[in-house]
This record gives C-alpha cells, sequence and structure tokens, in this order.
C-alpha cells in the first residue's frame, strides 16, 4: 500500500470519527443523528481506497504455491538439460578415446605387417638370417610400445572427459537447486511483506474506529439535542 493510499484511509476514518464525535444526540435514546449522504460518501470512498490492496493480498496468497511449483519445475528442467549436456558431452569423449584406440590398434597392426614382411625378407637371405630377427624384434618392440602409449593417451583423456562430465553435472544441479531456492524466498518475503502492510493497516484502521468509539461514548454523558428535519437518526 503507497504512502498516499495511507494517508488517504486516514484521513478517511478520522472525518467519520468527527462526524460520530460532533453529531447531535436523540433525546431520551442511545441515538445520534449523523448526515447520511456525507457518511455514505466518505464509507463509499474508503471501500475504494482499501479493496485493492486487500485483492492483492489475497492474490498473493493464492499464486504462492503455483509460484514455488513453477520455481522446481524450473529447477527440474534444468537438471534435466544439464544431465543431457553432460551425457552429450560423455558420449563425445568415449567416440573420440575410440577412434583413438582405433587408429593406434591400425597404426601398430600396420607395423606388425611391416616387421613381418621384412622378417621374411630377411629371413630368405640365409647370410642375414640374425640381423632380420634383431631387426624384426625392435620393430615389434616398437609397435608394441607405441601400441602402449597410445592406449595410455587414450584411457588418459577418456578419464579426463569424464571427470569434466562429471563436474560439470555438479555444478549445473547445484545452481539449478539454487535459483529454485532463490524463487522460493523470493516469493515468500513478497507474500509476507504484502500480508504485513495489510495487517498495519486494518490495525490502524481498527484502532482509528475504536478510538472514535470511545470519544463517543464519554460524549453520551449529557448531550441530547433533537435532530433536525433534514438529518436522519440512527441507533448506535
Amino acid at each position: 500500500m503507497t504512502d498516499e493510499t495511507l494517508r488517504r484511509s486516514d484521513e478517511l476514518l478520522t472525518e467519520l470519527v468527527e462526524i460520530v464525535e460532533t453529531a447531535r444526540a436523540v433525546p431520551m435514546s442511545a441515538s445520534c443523528v449523523l448526515p447520511r449522504e456525507r457518511v455514505l460518501d466518505l464509507l463509499d470512498e474508503l471501500r475504494e481506497v482499501l479493496p485493492p490492496e486487500m485483492d492483492e493480498a489475497r492474490t498473493v496468497i493464492a499464486t504462492r504455491d503455483r509460484v514455488v511449483q513453477d520455481a522446481y519445475r524450473d529447477a527440474a528442467e534444468a537438471r534435466e538439460r544439464a544431465v543431457a549436456e553432460a551425457d552429450a558431452v560423455l558420449a563425445d569423449a568415449t567416440h573420440r578415446a575410440e577412434q583413438v584406440l582405433a587408429e593406434a590398434a591400425a597404426e601398430s597392426e600396420a607395423l606388425r605387417r611391416a616387421a613381418h614382411e621384412e622378417h621374411v625378407e630377411l629371413v630368405n637371405a640365409t647370410g642375414v638370417h640374425q640381423a632380420a630377427a634383431r631387426a624384426a624384434r625392435a620393430l615389434r618392440e616398437d609397435a608394441e610400445r607405441y601400441q602402449a602409449e597410445m592406449s595410455a593417451q587414450a584411457q588418459e583423456y577418456d578419464r579426463r572427459m569424464r571427470g569434466e562430465a562429471d563436474r560439470y553435472v555438479a555444478e549445473a544441479r547445484a545452481e539449478a537447486e539454487r535459483y529454485a531456492t532463490k524463487l522460493t524466498v523470493d516469493a515468500e518475503d513478497y507474500a509476507e511483506r504484502t500480508l504485513d502492510e495489510l495487517a498495519a493497516v486494518l490495525h490502524r484502521a481498527a484502532s482509528t474506529a475504536d478510538q472514535g468509539r470511545s470519544a463517543l461514548a464519554q460524549r453520551r454523558a449529557g448531550h441530547w439535542v433533537a435532530p433536525d428535519s433534514g438529518e436522519a437518526s440512527i441507533s448506535a
């Protein structure tokens, strides 16, 4: 509720209290005479001032659960997207690791075939049999060492990509949960502030009305005046 609305509400309540305080009493009765049209105008204007705030409070209360549900739904969708992206990253990493292993295996096999062919050729030459055996053994060792290195590199790459994918999923889930918590807290804070403002207005209105009733009771102690023909008499 704005300061202008609060100020206008106080003015209307104050004027109503003053009208009741200054009203002329009906002799031999617990009634007083009030200007009907003026009182009705003030009540209509007061009704126009207060309902927007009450409607806003009711709207906040009615939509609070929906806001919280939307926040949880957004968080769930964010988690699902994060998991899907992490799965895609992991699948890509696995595919690339398989490609590296396949390439290493193909190169190793090519080296083995080349070594075997060279070994066969060297074996066919009797004088270089021993040299051919050593060369073939060296080629096999080189091929096996190369394959081991490629396999180790592929496994390290796969492990690193899996670790990065797991960290990405954890960070995405934590961010989604923080976002859902923030939306929930914001919705609850907004509802609480609106209800506090409305309670303050109603408390002030009730306090002003109580003061008016107290002042009216004090004035009823002995001032009785007959009503004029143009005014209406109401019972207290």
